[in-house]
């Protein structure tokens, strides 16, 4: 099999191009995402460090359970509004699923930066700020304004791009 190169002159190279590593490590957590379980929304996360990924979560019910795909969403039938009444569904946030995954393997998040589909809610704001993240990158805004505020309060930058 052949493989061909491009050339200086060939119109490919013009439309090809090299994504700088922010937009390299979000299309990879939009990849994640299309792992997540959640009927409402899915949502793919990822650590970051020196340009390595430590670990990578999505949106769903923990290991062992069953999926609101399989079961359907309490939320839904309860008629939750979005960002309200965390506790009341079965599945963990892509950002703390990738906390976890990260602290089961003995790899700690202090220092990195944490890529996102979406913009933290408070109770992974809270995760993220005493797990150590540095930075975030986010895809899509998610308006909660308590979240904003503390990881402001605590440093944290957050970059939306895309």
């Amino acid at each position: 099999m052949s493989v061909k190169k491009l050339s200086a002159e060939d119109p490919l190279k013009k439309i090809r191009t090299r994504p700088d590593w922010d937009t390299y490590f979000i299309d990879i957590v939009e990849l994640v995402s299309r792992r997540s379980t959640c009927l409402r929304r899915a949502v793919g996360a990822a650590l970051v460090r020196d340009k390595r990924i430590l670990a990578t979560g999505y949106n769903g019910a923990p290991s062992k359970l069953k999926h609101c795909l399989d079961i359907g969403c309490l939320r839904e039938k309860l008629k939750v509004p979005s960002g309200e009444r965390h506790e009341l569904c079965r599945g963990l946030h892509a950002e703390q699923n990738a906390i976890i995954q990260a602290a089961f393997h003995g790899v700690s998040a202090s220092g990195a930066t944490l890529y996102c589909t979406n913009h933290p809610c408070v109770i992974c704001a809270k995760m993220i700020i005493n797990a150590g993240v540095t930075r975030i990158v986010i895809h899509d805004g998610y308006r909660d304004e308590l979240a904003e505020k503390m990881l402001r309060e605590a440093g944290i930058k957050v970059r939306q791009i895309g």
